[in-house]
């Protein structure tokens, strides 16, 4: 849709506004700077956030071609700077972006189905999008664009050519969904479930289920699992007063539109059979998706309440394939990046994954596409391709590989790539090799029926069957967790020392870079250039920069930690021969840890140093706690405070500047909230390690899992032995699995002999006899499994604090003991 820039101002209420285009057309809206496609009908929102500043991107935007923004404050230098562009003045950046939203929705008198829920929000979205797609031109959210930001955004798709939209709505804490409801003005409502997720802003369970339920306010119909009490209960009073029609489900006789009767499994999957108006029905769910019962109804509903007989619904629902929600980062070959996303192929889909790859390129690194027919979205096949084109040449792309019927029909639009066509997969893999591909990112997004994972599997660099994955919404999750008990004032600074606590650095300093961290903190220089050769443009603590490449570590604006006068005099000695000024420095003070630091005695001599030099400029001072995590050490805790406080003003009283500080690392920043001061170093706690008792660490999710595979399985007798050294004795006859983990990967000697369990589809097994260099022996007896089924050594299942406790150390030793040979797998949402 296309909207005059005169009637934004008017419809958002920019009554301050400079135009120096007045004759602009918007055609699209942006919030980040990185994703920019059409610079000449894109209007910017300047939004503000705790630690960046949407204004601060203007005159890049400007430059790149972009003439429409949206802001809170404008001045000469802005008109002046910039004579050819459109300033639409508000008070609040978000608001405004919502007022638009509002006032577009409200243009189109068409079904709008809401989805909201705890689980299960972007799978539904998408089967839906799948199964009524023969009937309705559909918009519905990209990926889970479903917040106060993301949903505005979802709306601004709806078009003349609509005729339904598919809109998630998503909340955090209360108010936000009286706005979402406002904006949306859902015909139908769908409440998947009320679970524990992001419970941060409510008081209770209860209270969420309530905001959530508002989403139902005007709705005509609902939709609901009845048998959920806590959803029955809470929504009542809204089905009494205002809701024409309820279109509830239950696996129990009830009160219920349709009840679930009976899920039988079959060898091709599961079959429902359901009662809907006294005449039952059955259909069919292939394998990969009969886990989504809840799903399944929520669709069913759906599209009976939408007219759709009953056996049309049972012959689309068994096309229904899985939907991949995660964006997954893998090693390929030839030093190639994969990104394999799995996600429905469309249009809206590609532009959020073209943005995550491209965070992940390296200066001058090209860019392939492998991409399969995309779903029309009512855009004609000419249209539809030439848009992608073009997205493909805005984005720098530089290699294309299309793959389908359609990609073959419209590829003459390809014009200026690398380019090569193949009908289907099956060509693609029989055409391109692994060897095509060198040191390239490369972007492989396939609708789920070309299979694009024999593709990936041709792609990736093969080591072994054991690998680590890194769950990078937990990263993020585990950040807003602590950050939501800091103080406004108060800074983070993220530990991605050690290579991310044996993570990977760089995906996750990525991950804190775009959650808001303020700084970075490695342990030594070549951690900090691996980043900023990987474009990592935060601040970087080196922590130890002892005998450093002092010119690399200027050169690359690394900021050391200084502990001693020697290396203090090093940095000076190096930075006056560079011509180095006020380059800044972190001073650490010895309140108590005894390792390394200035005493209180220390500091004059530091002072006098620093004070007749112009290289180097306190930009910090900290320390470390000892005994945080220990209740009965807080009387030293308070005498580490004490003297770190002496040593702060002392310091403080010698300069000019203000001087930050910071004490408290992941655990005191949880029990000593007091002394947050002007920064928080979190650590083991991003990782979701738990460091306290109880249940303040309990919403922390791990971020990484470990897992291998049953390479064997054999029936030993009582009295057998297994494994180096017959350590292994089976008191009874026993199923014994190899599993392909061994030292050499990580697993550590002391879990043998049954010192710790590992997870085999849904059971805990014990170790048996020694763990090998590369293998060890597990008692399977009592598991339902068989050869190549995968098995979690710590993860979701099997805490990791589990592992640390047998070997009798702390998870930090755990987690970065895992071999650099067992592949990483990085993944989002």
């Amino acid at each position: 849709m296309k909207y005059g820039i005169t009637d934004i101002a008017s419809i958002i209420g920019g009554e301050d506004s400079y135009l120096g285009c007045p004759m602009a057309v918007v055609e699209h809206l942006l919030i980040d700077s990185r994703s920019l496609d059409e610079p000449s009908t894109t209007l910017f929102f300047a939004i503000h956030t705790r630690n960046d500043d949407g204004h601060h991107y203007i005159p890049g935007l400007y430059n790149r071609g972009v003439r429409s923004f949206v802001v809170d404050h404008i001045d000469t230098l802005m008109t002046s700077a910039m004579p050819e562009a459109n300033f639409l003045v508000c008070e609040s950046t978000p608001d405004a972006l919502q007022s638009l939203a509002r006032h577009h929705r409200r243009r189109f008198d068409i079904p709008v189905i809401a989805i909201t829920g705890s689980r299960g929000k972007t799978t539904l979205k998408e089967w839906l999008n799948t199964l009524l797609s023969d009937d309705y031109t559909i918009v519905r959210s990209p990926r889970s664009y479903n917040s106060q930001i993301g949903v505005p955004l979802s709306l601004w798709e709806i078009n003349s050519s609509t005729t339904l939209a598919i809109i998630e709505a998503g909340i955090s804490t209360t108010g936000e969904m009286d706005n979402l409801q406002d904006m949306i003005r859902p015909t139908i409502g769908v409440i998947t479930n009320i679970g524990s997720e992001h419970n941060d802003g409510f008081e209770s369970m209860e209270q969420k289920a309530s905001e959530k339920a508002k989403i139902l306010n005007t709705c005509e119909t609902v939709v609901y699992p009845a048998d959920d009490t806590l959803v029955t209960q809470t929504i009542a009073p809204l089905l009494e007063a205002q809701v024409a029609d309820e279109m509830a489900w239950s696996r129990h006789e009830g009160k219920a539109a349709i009840t679930l009767l009976d899920v039988t499994k079959t060898e091709h999957g599961s079959d429902l059979t359901y009662s809907y108006h006294g005449q039952r029905h059955t259909l069919s769910l292939p394998v990969s998706t009969s886990s989504c019962l809840e799903n399944a109804m929520n669709a069913l509903a759906v599209m009976l309440l939408l007219g759709i007989p009953a056996d049309v619904i049972a012959d689309r629902m068994r096309r229904l394939t899985p939907v991949g929600t995660r964006l997954n980062v893998l090693k390929g070959v030839n030093s190639s990046t994969l990104v394999v996303d799995g996600y429905t192929s469309d249009y809206n889909s590609l532009t959020p994954a073209l943005d995550f790859t491209l965070r992940l390129r390296t200066a001058h690194q090209p860019v392939a596409v492998v991409l399969s027919d995309l779903q029309n979205d009512g855009m004609s096949g000419d249209e539809l391709y030439i848009r992608v084109s073009e997205l493909l040449k805005i984005k720098g792309v530089s290699r294309f590989v299309g793959v389908g019927p359609d990609m073959c029909r419209y590829g003459r639009y390809f014009a200026g790539f690398d380019t090569r066509f193949f009908a289907s997969t099956t060509e693609l893999l029989e055409g391109i090799s692994p060897g095509d591909f060198e040191n390239e990112l490369v972007l492989i997004k396939g609708a789920p029926e070309f299979e694009f994972d024999q593709f990936v599997d041709q792609m990736e660099l093969r080591r072994h069957e054991t690998v680590e994955e890194i769950d990078l919404n937990a990263l993020a999750h585990n950040f807003k967790f602590f950050h939501s008990r800091l103080k406004p004032t108060t800074q983070t600074v993220a530990m991605v020392k050690a290579s991310g606590y044996g993570t990977g650095s760089f995906e996750v300093a990525k991950t804190l870079q775009d959650a808001g961290a303020s700084y970075l903190a490695v342990a030594v220089l070549d951690e900090g250039l691996a980043l900023r050769k990987s474009d990592i443009t935060m601040p970087i603590i080196v922590l130890n920069p002892s005998g450093a490449n002092y010119k690399a570590l200027f050169g690359n604006h690394l900021e050391p930690e200084l502990y001693c006068l020697e290396e203090c005099r090093a940095l000076i000695r190096e930075g006056q021969r560079l011509g180095v000024r006020n380059f800044p420095v972190h001073i650490k003070v010895d309140t108590g840890m005894h390792r390394l630091g200035f005493t209180l005695e220390q500091l004059p001599a530091l002072i006098k140093l620093l004070s007749h030099q112009p290289v180097l400029r306190v930009a910090s001072v900290f320390s470390h706690l000892c005994v945080a995590d220990d209740p009965t050490g807080d009387d030293y805790t308070r005498e580490q405070f004490a003297y770190f406080d002496q040593c702060a003003e002392l310091l403080q009283s010698s300069f000019p500047h203000y001087i930050k500080r910071h004490i408290l690392n992941t655990v005191g920043t949880l029990r000593f909230p007091e002394r947050q001061m002007d920064m928080v170093r979190l650590g083991i706690g991003l990782y979701g390690v738990k460091t306290l008792e109880g249940d303040e660490e309990q919403r922390l999710m791990p971020v990484a899992a470990l897992y291998s595979i049953i390479i064997s399985i054999k029936e030993w007798k009582a009295g057998t032995t297994v494994g180096y050294g017959r350590r292994g004795l089976l008191e009874n006859d026993s199923r014994v699995a190899t599993v392909g983990i061994g030292y050499a990967d990580g697993m550590d000697r002391h879990f043998g002999n049954g010192n710790i369990s590992v997870w085999v589809n849904g059971t805990l097994c014990p170790t048996v006899g020694n763990i090998c260099m590369d293998a060890c022996m597990v008692d399977v007896t009592n598991a339902d499994c068989k050869v190549g089924d995968r098995v979690e050594i710590f993860g979701p299942n099997v805490p990791i604090e589990h592992l640390s406790k047998a070997r009798g150390t702390i998870p930090y030793e755990i987690l970065t003991s895992i071999s650099p040979r067992v592949k990483r797998i990085y993944f989002r949402d």
